[in-house]
């Protein structure tokens, strides 16, 4: 067998590897060795490209190489350890940046020294059909860089979470992407030869990025963390072309189709379409003023600790559903115990997911499982709904627009149409929660003022802490 077959077959082993850990992250159960087996499928395919490219490479270079991995690994790891799981959004969204700046470098690269890269012509132009795939690659990691440094300042309170509206933001994005056509049109008719053309190309895209997340409201985050996880698959695929390596097309094509099936499926959870999302977003701000007004008109029922520890205890079934104030207070850990506290009382205990509590895919999965919780306890929107009617107390915990009854009937509500959790059909329903305030949809949750609803209003870890004081 030649060497070329022995990479090829290389290759493929890492696709296969790369196949089924996407498979295995797609449960809490099996996502550490769907992890494995990615960082596996990735050692085997870093390994056969340097393998590849080491014949025509000077020690030095190899060393350079070398480091970069390595620094790279101890980098990457260190972020990741040490960062807590409520921002693990802001860490995805920061690692897609990196993923879309890579491609745009190495795109670069390419332009500027195609001869290294076997892009050249005898006449020393760049053949357009390379061109065009670097437009695409540094297209596309531009977008990713600007538009994943947006979510990433927007998860992590740098910026408001709330859209941040553009006049005439459609006509602009048109606008900036017709100039991107056209400049791409006059480098391949230059052959590669005007720098000047290539980097304005790269600064419409970064502009592109931020016009297209701005508008987008924290609501949306969860989708749009994955699109842009999407795109910078699709850049490392169109540079894969660019470079001739199978490793690189495979893995960006398997990064891009799963982030826009992801996508698909987290719009689906919020029935709207993607085009709705990626062009507008919703949510808005509600000033503090109007939300007491609303408050003082509308009348809510408070309780305490003591209150619903008494509830809970005397139940015969809780339903627990998890949101982002629980991972922002991190308070997992205690609600395991308090779980634990009413299985001995006899009470029987689950928790209901809906696919996009959180701000990205799986965040209330990952936050449990952190913290023990049985799989066998964790149910998603579909399996868990019919449940409600049945449980004598539904225990939200930090979940505001998810649990909206709005959305089933209130057809001007931006949130209608969305499958939430029929949270109201339980017996009592228990709202830990901060104050009245909206969620990140910027509407207020009718659910507040129930009958059945007793809002608990103070820090989730605080509040859960007393309550397990108190069982």
């Amino acid at each position: 067998m030649t060497d070329h077959n022995i990479q090829a077959l290389l290759y493929a082993t890492s696709a296969v590897l790369f196949i089924f850990s996407i498979r295995g992250l797609a449960s809490p159960e099996t996502a550490v060795n769907g992890n494995r087996l990615g960082i596996l499928g990735m050692v085997i395919a870093i390994a056969t490209t340097v393998w590849i490219i080491t014949p025509n490479l000077e020690t030095v270079t190899i060393a350079l190489i070398l480091s970069g991995l390595l620094l790279g690994g101890l980098v990457g790891g260190l972020v990741a350890t040490r960062a807590p799981m409520t921002k693990m959004p802001q860490l995805v969204g920061a690692f897609n940046a990196l993923g879309g700046g890579a491609s745009l470098l190495v795109a670069s690269a390419a332009f500027y020294a195609p001869s290294n890269f076997g892009l050249d012509l005898p006449n020393g132009n760049i053949a357009s059909r390379s061109l065009i795939e670097l437009c695409v690659s540094g297209f596309l990691g531009a977008v990713t860089v600007s538009g994943s440094g947006i979510a990433f300042a927007k998860l992590n309170g740098n910026m408001s979470g709330n859209p941040i509206v553009i006049p005439f933001r459609h006509f602009i994005n048109l606008g900036i992407l017709i100039g991107i056509i056209v400049l791409v049109g006059l480098l391949i008719r230059s052959g590669g030869q005007t720098e000047w053309v290539f980097w304005s190309i790269v600064a419409l895209s970064l502009l592109l990025g931020v016009t297209l997340i701005i508008p987008i409201g924290g609501a949306d985050m969860p989708v749009i963390i994955s699109v842009l996880n999407s795109y910078s698959g699709w850049a490392a695929t169109a540079l894969g072309f660019t470079l001739g390596n199978l490793g690189l097309i495979i893995t960006g094509t398997l990064v891009g189709s799963s982030g826009a099936i992801l996508s698909y499926i987290m719009c689906r959870g919020m029935n709207r379409s993607f085009f709705s999302v990626v062009l507008g977003g919703f949510g808005g701000d509600v000033s503090e003023e109007n939300i007491a007004r609303d408050a003082q008109a509308r009348p809510v029922k408070r309780g305490a600790a003591d209150d619903a520890a008494f509830i809970m205890k005397n139940a015969s079934k809780v339903i627990i559903v998890p949101g982002y104030g629980m991972a922002v207070a991190q308070a997992q850990h205690v609600l395991k115990e308090m779980t634990e506290k009413l299985k001995e009382a006899g009470v029987e205990v689950s928790f209901a997911i809906h696919p996009v509590a959180g701000r990205m895919p799986g965040h209330m999965n990952v936050l449990l499982a952190e913290a023990q919780v049985p799989y066998d306890e964790v149910f998603e929107l579909e399996d868990i709904n019919p449940e409600f009617a049945a449980a004598d107390v539904a225990f939200v915990i930090g979940a505001n627009d998810v649990t909206n009854p709005a959305a089933k009937t209130d057809t001007s509500s931006p949130i209608f149409g969305m499958p939430v959790l029929d949270v109201e059909k339980a017996g009592v329903v228990l709202f830990v929660k901060r104050s009245l305030g909206s969620g990140y949809a910027g509407i207020d949750n009718d659910l507040f003022f129930k009958d059945n609803t007793m809002m608990l209003l103070s820090d989730a870890k605080e509040m859960v802490e007393n309550i397990v004081k108190a069982l």
